[in-house]
């Protein structure tokens, strides 16, 4: 569990992150909406693995290619945000889990239930 600083600053990365991700042009990171779903920093404040989800992602190998070259980019943005002893390292890690939800959320309505059996069943 991470410490009360800790946290502030892995919120502080994830609310800084999603504003600078709009701000790429680089079209292999634009493919779709992308969310800041978690952010983990060590203790140390060296190296921060953040989450993204995205939304109507195209291409996952050259979004991958994509966000590593503008990654240096957005870690002296960050610096300059954040104004951090040590600004951390960022690795990016591709987050499912949205795209999961959206298909079981998809799944389950489409699913043949009439609204009399429902009521028959309280």
């Amino acid at each position: 569990m991470p410490s009360n600083k800790l946290a502030r600053i892995n919120d502080d990365i994830q609310r800084v992150m999603s504003s600078l991700l709009r701000e790429i042009k680089d079209p292999r990171v634009n493919q779709g909406m992308i969310s800041v779903t978690r952010v983990e920093t060590t203790g140390d404040l060296r190296y921060s693995k953040i989450w993204l989800s995205i939304m109507g992602l195209q291409n996952e190998k050259d979004f991958k290619k994509g966000i590593k070259s503008a990654s240096g980019w957005l870690r002296r943005e960050l610096g300059n945000s954040l104004k951090l002893r040590n600004t951390p390292e960022l690795s990016f890690e591709i987050d499912h889990s949205i795209e999961y939800g959206a298909h079981i959320n998809e799944l389950i309505s489409s699913l043949d239930i009439s609204d009399e059996e429902d009521e028959d069943e309280l």
